[in-house]
């Protein structure tokens, strides 16, 4: 029993390691956004259904949904190839439900996604992949 104690007391560390992580790459991500124009209109806009990382107003008026994966290493992959299938339906449903929670006239909507390898966090390394969803 006082193994199960310590293993669920180092498996809460780790979530909160893993949200640190993937905020420190939504700051990054939303950071190069900015610096290409952007604006980011929305950051974890939640509903039931799960969350959105960004939503952006690109410099030509389009609204882009951005995921942002986020890793410390390659050793399972690079950042973006963990967008699964399942994920990109979840993003698409997600963006319905912004779109309806927040009407307007958007003049394009855009699916993409941005890497962010931390390996080294002193030179973060970041991958945009635009209308990829």
């Amino acid at each position: 029993m006082a193994g199960d104690g310590a293993r669920s007391v180092a498996g809460a560390g780790d979530g909160d390691r893993r949200r640190r992580t993937g905020a420190t790459g939504e700051a990054h991500a939303a950071g190069l956004i900015e610096a290409r124009g952007g604006v980011v209109i929305s950051r974890n806009w939640r509903s039931r259904t799960g969350e959105l990382d960004l939503v952006v107003l690109d410099d030509r008026g389009r609204l882009r949904f951005v995921e942002v994966r986020t890793r410390t290493g390659t050793g399972f992959g690079t950042p973006a190839e963990s967008v699964t299938a399942a994920k990109r339906r979840r993003v698409r449903t997600l963006a319905g439900e912004w779109l309806a929670a927040h009407p307007g006239v958007w003049r394009q909507v855009c699916f993409d996604v941005i890497g962010v390898d931390l390996a080294d966090p002193s030179r973060p390394r970041l991958e945009l992949f635009e209308d990829v969803m």
